[in-house]
């Protein structure tokens, strides 16, 4: 099994890995528009990139808010257990920082994902860029 490696840091240092995972997953996968992917909280957020072997193969944010955001696998990385590895990351990051709590809008079909880390879902599913999603907490 490969040793992957997790680098945090800006927009500035990490925005073209991000870009490339996010395009990948959100904007060719997921049909999401350029117009709706991309926004000002770029430039404010915590970024995560998750390697393997030099190559960027998952990414998240995270906000000022304490929200999660944004957190994408490559496809044919998935079900590796990466996602939990790069979640696991950010909560700890969230302990360190002192956070309450963190937040984050699910897509429905990854709900199961999110519980099984502890995060609870909190209110109704409403439409995200099309895609069904709900509120969930994780209580520091």
């Amino acid at each position: 099994m490969s040793d992957y490696v997790i680098r945090s840091g800006s927009w500035a240092l990490l925005e073209t890995e991000a870009k490339m995972v996010r395009t990948e997953v959100f904007i060719k996968e997921q049909n999401i528009a350029a117009a709706d992917e991309w926004d000002l909280e770029d430039q404010k957020s915590l970024h995560f990139i998750v390697y393997d072997q030099n190559q960027a193969i998952a990414t998240a944010r995270l906000l000022e808010n304490h929200s999660i955001g944004r957190v994408a696998v490559l496809n044919q990385y998935r079900g590796k257990g990466i996602g939990r590895i790069l979640m696991r990351h950010i909560m700890d990051v969230g302990q360190q920082q002192k956070r309450p709590y963190l937040k984050l809008s699910a897509q429905v079909h990854a709900i199961g994902f999110y519980q099984s880390l502890a995060f609870e879902v909190k209110g109704e599913e409403y439409l995200d860029c099309g895609i069904p999603h709900v509120d969930m907490f994780f209580m520091n």
